[in-house]
């Protein structure tokens, strides 16, 4: 799977599909981290109900003010909004899959996992402190592992992400240095880096400049066959990034304990848990424009829950339990008005 021709289709899904004269279009934005699956959905849902989805890639940051600017029908961000927000917004948020940032790296000879880092380490790399790949921090961690001189070059987002808000999150909670000088955002102040926009920016410049490294969400590193690091977990732990270590995870996330179901899930407990996973949320008026175009929406991402799961597992996505479906229709039933 080439990632140039799965973007493309995340940019074009309006045109990609063919529908019946006068079928229902609805248009969502936002998010690079959930948009392989959207789109992989769009096309099933497409050829089963005739309705298209067009959904533009364009970062988290773009998808929450194309929602708040009345521009979309649904907005797409990794980077949750507080309950004050949807409430002073009119929106209602809820969350589609899980996933996990990966660090990316571009070194000859290396296989996927075969590098381990910790936070300490990933912080001060990018935090341009660690500027080689020999240094002495990485080969303590990699004793067996033949490290070159080589420069590193670190690849980063140059937009308003998600993906940078949670792998800013975790970096935030494992090292008190990136807390202190960067913290976290969609944005924040790099230090140093090439910026990229999109996952598919930063995957495809890891790809090209040797020595370098980038965070991107698991599929991109999959479909563009780069090497990525194992990560140090909480438990001490240095595990790969798999369905299996995201649904460790997100075991026990408390989706009622914060508004809007705006649970961050990195670096949770647990022996096997991927440091840097995350869940992706979608955001809908409660008083929507157009009610018929929010009403498909919401049918897009119930058909979504109900008959998507094994599309999403083949991206390494993993889909919400039925416990939580079920909490989420619940609210759309009690807080959008579609009718």
């Amino acid at each position: 799977m080439k990632f140039s021709h799965l973007y493309a289709a995340a940019g074009l899904a309006a045109v990609a599909f063919a529908a019946p004269a006068g079928a229902q279009t609805v248009t969502g934005a936002g998010a690079s981290f959930p948009a392989p699956v959207y789109v992989k959905w769009a096309e099933a849902f497409n050829k089963e109900t005739g309705v298209q989805i067009n959904y533009q890639s364009s970062g988290s940051g773009n998808g929450i003010k194309a929602i708040k600017g009345n521009t979309v029908v649904f907005g797409a961000t990794d980077a949750p909004l507080s309950g004050k927000d949807l409430e002073e917004s009119g929106l209602v948020q809820f969350p589609t899959v899980i996933g996990g940032v990966v660090p990316i790296v571009n070194l000859e000879g290396i296989k996927p996992g075969e590098i381990a880092l910790d936070g300490e380490t990933l912080a001060k790399i990018f935090l341009g402190e660690i500027k080689k790949w020999d240094d002495a921090a990485i080969k303590a961690l990699n004793p067996d592992v033949k490290l070159p001189s080589t420069a590193i070059a670190v690849v980063r987002r140059a937009d308003s992400s998600g993906t940078t808000f949670n792998f800013t999150s975790y970096l935030s909670k494992v090292s008190a240095e990136w807390k202190d000088k960067l913290g976290v955002g969609t944005t924040v102040q790099w230090p140093v880096g090439l910026g990229a926009p999109g996952n598919d920016g930063v995957a495809n410049n890891v790809a090209k400049i040797a020595g370098s490294i980038g965070y991107v969400e698991y599929v991109y590193a999959k479909a563009n066959n780069l090497s990525y690091t194992r990560v140090k977990n909480k438990d001490g732990k240095f595990v790969a990034p798999s369905s299996a270590t995201f649904q460790a995870a997100a075991a026990h996330a408390d989706w009622k304990s914060v508004p809007g179901f705006g649970v961050i899930l990195a670096d949770q407990a647990g022996a096997d848990s991927w440091p840097i996973t995350a869940a992706t949320f979608v955001l809908v008026h409660k008083e929507p424009k157009d009610k018929a175009q929010s009403a498909a929406a919401l049918k897009f991402f119930d058909w979504a829950y109900e008959k998507g799961a094994s599309i999403a597992e083949e991206l390494s996505y993993i889909p919400l339990p039925k416990s939580v479906t079920d909490q989420i229709r619940a609210v759309w039933a009690a807080e959008v008005k579609n009718k």
